[in-house]
């Protein structure tokens, strides 16, 4: 699926060249100072984790108040999801010089400022500054974005063609001051250079920003684009509390110009033939020193052989044996245990590749294990402890942050003939991630109703933070499918989906089909729709066809750009303007004991939205990932 134009900008060509008086009237007076230059230069020079600057009042006032007011009264916005951001942004201004006269006569101060932005006094004045080399008055790359409470974007580099340096200004409410507990600050990430095991030197950003710019009214901050070190994010702008409800803060509308500044085109003073093709190969280069880096990525997969499966898995007439079923039952729902269930749960499986099962816990075991959440849920300090008993468990925070983000904790798997420790010692927690799902008998128990048989697995647990915690879209590159499975524990309600039913424990209470488990839990799932959204849910989308050789467009105006190795890109799966096939192929929102299994194709892209901080509490998952074979059958339908 070819990844959609998600926001055009503004002017790219006919552009009205100013002399340099003119220029500097429309910026605040005593800007161009020699002294004022210097002391911007020396700022941007000292400036950490990389170089960038912050200039207060940059245009007039007047002037940038009327800007505001043309783009409120004439501008439309369409609001826009993936999985790197949530946005409102500008309808089609690609070209402010193609649009009808009456339509110009409607934006005279919005041209003023570009024609300003770009002229060749501003230019050379931030050339000075940050010794990036001349930049383009041609090649003009703006657009307007609008954060209303719950919008984002995830950090990034900004790296696509021949950007040179990245700036936004701001056009907030020039009447009533934003204060930083409001959010939306532009945060800067730092990076260390570590070395590979063969001796490469590469960058790897750090999980916790170092630089937090909150906006400001005419404000603009701005740095160099540099591949592999210039990340960045925008902060959540955060919604009111219920402290908050007497405050007037405007609705909290984060308005702001954005763009960024190129390399000379053919023509301009300082072309250089060629370096837009270095600066490509430059930016390669730092994608595949990136890759190196994927090293010291966090969590690596602890991948488990299972070569008992022959055993115990992959027959058509195997069943669960007593000592099995007498396992299991401690935990999963004993609706699910039945040869009936378990024969109809595999249909539906090979007619879709994919399930979703409601209360799959019993009720015994998931009050106790809700009763153990909810205690932690609301900690000051949120961890995700390690098993007490077990040295070899392990716990830390996921990275690097252009990725993903998340406190994780490897299950420990032992070898299937050791004996299971007796779980009377052990949390309701350690008792699922370290007993539950590394069991022979449960993954057993997945393969039946796959049909598949599992050759290997790797078993952790995840809990995503209100306010920081999320994964990016990544790719599945291997070329056998994988299959995937996880189960939300997410023990907080206000998720987008449907109310939850109070579970019931009486006998009979849950003796409903395979088929109604399940459409009890689609029902719950795909409302991620909602505008007050508060993310937290698991998308699985289609990549780009193959045949799709275009590449990042060079209008990705939240400057997310191609963030991974792999071709594939997120499209944007929620637009109020747009009606074509958004690519989604399964969704699962958060949630008390539900469970979603996946056979995952080569090419499926698959993330977990960003968790906002009004949500109820944290997401948390116990999630398993499964290395699949398949029968000379299974092979001929695949």
């Amino acid at each position: 699926m070819k990844r959609k134009n998600e926001a055009p900008g503004i002017g790219s060509s006919k552009k009205r060249a100013i002399s340099d008086e003119e220029a500097h009237n429309n910026f605040r007076k005593g800007l161009f100072d020699s002294k004022v230059l210097q002391g911007y230069t020396d700022y941007y020079a000292a400036s950490e984790p990389y170089k960038h600057a912050v200039i207060q009042n940059l245009i007039d006032d007047t002037l940038l108040r009327n800007v505001r007011n043309e783009i409120r009264e004439n501008i439309s916005f369409t609001p826009k999801e993936t999985d790197i951001y949530k946005i409102h942004q500008s309808g089609d201004l690609a070209n402010l010089d193609g649009l009808d006269d009456s339509s110009l006569r409607r934006l005279p101060s919005l041209l003023t400022l570009r024609d300003s932005l770009y002229s060749s006094a501003f230019r050379k004045y931030l050339t000075s500054i940050t010794g990036a080399g001349p930049l383009s008055g041609v090649k003009t790359d703006m657009a307007v974005n609008v954060y209303t409470p719950g919008c984002h974007l995830l950090c990034h580099d900004d790296v696509i063609g021949s950007r040179r340096v990245s700036w936004i200004l701001y056009l907030l409410d020039p009447d009533r001051p934003w204060k930083p507990e409001w959010g939306g600050a532009l945060r800067l990430y730092p990076t260390e250079i570590l070395k590979t095991e063969s001796g490469d030197e590469v960058k790897v950003p750090q999980p916790d920003f170092s630089v937090s710019i909150p906006p400001a009214w005419n404000q603009l901050s701005f740095f160099t684009v540099q591949p592999g070190e210039s990340f960045h994010d925008v902060e959540e702008v955060y919604k009111r509390g219920m402290d908050e409800m007497e405050e007037d803060d405007g609705g909290r509308i984060r308005m702001a110009i954005s763009g960024w500044f190129h390399i000379p085109q053919e023509g301009e003073d300082g072309y250089e033939e060629g370096l837009e093709e270095k600066l490509a190969e430059r930016s390669s280069l730092a994608q595949l020193q990136g890759g190196k880096a994927d090293v010291f990525d966090e969590p690596k997969p602890n991948w488990i052989d299972n070569p008992h499966w022959d055993d115990i898995a992959g027959k058509e007439d195997d069943e669960m044996t007593a000592d099995e079923m007498d396992f299991l039952i401690k935990y999963m729902n004993p609706n699910y245990l039945t040869p009936d269930t378990v024969e109809e749960l595999a249909g539906m499986f090979s007619d879709e590749s994919s399930l979703r099962l409601a209360e799959f816990l019993s009720p015994k075991f998931s009050a106790r294990l809700r009763e153990y959440l909810e205690s932690k849920d609301n900690e000051p300090n949120p961890t995700l402890p390690p098993n007490p008993f077990c040295e070899a468990s392990k716990t830390g925070v996921a990275r690097p942050p252009h990725k993903h983000r998340y406190l994780y904790r490897e299950a420990v798997q032992p070898i299937p003939t050791t004996p299971y420790p007796e779980a009377d010692k052990l949390t309701p927690y350690d008792d699922l991630v370290d007993i539950l799902f590394p069991h022979p008998a449960f993954q057993k128990w997945i393969s039946l109703v796959t049909g598949i048989t599992l050759t290997k697995s790797n078993v952790f647990a995840r809990r995503f933070r209100r306010g920081m915690d999320y994964t990016l879209a990544t790719a599945y590159e291997e070329e056998d499918p994988q299959l995937e499975v996880c189960l939300g524990i997410t023990p907080s309600k206000g998720w987008g989906n449907e109310e939850e039913e109070e579970e019931d424990d009486t006998p009979g209470a849950q003796e409903i089909s395979a088929a109604e488990l399940s459409t009890k839990s689609k029902a719950r799932s795909g409302n991620q729709d909602s505008e007050d959204s508060v993310g937290g849910y698991e998308m699985y989308m289609t990549g780009e066809d193959d045949e799709d050789e275009t590449g990042p467009s060079e209008s990705t105006h939240t400057g997310a750009g191609q963030r991974r190795k792999a071709k594939a890109d997120p499209a944007v799966y929620k637009s109020a303007s747009d009606d074509e096939d958004d690519g989604v192929l399964f969704s699962q929102p958060a949630g008390w004991n539900n469970m979603s299994i996946v056979l995952r194709d080569k090419g499926v892209l698959r993330f977990t939205k960003y968790v906002s901080r009004s949500a109820n509490g944290d997401r948390w998952d116990v999630c398993a990932e499964y290395g699949v074979e398949f029968g000379e059958d299974e092979d001929s339908e695949e």
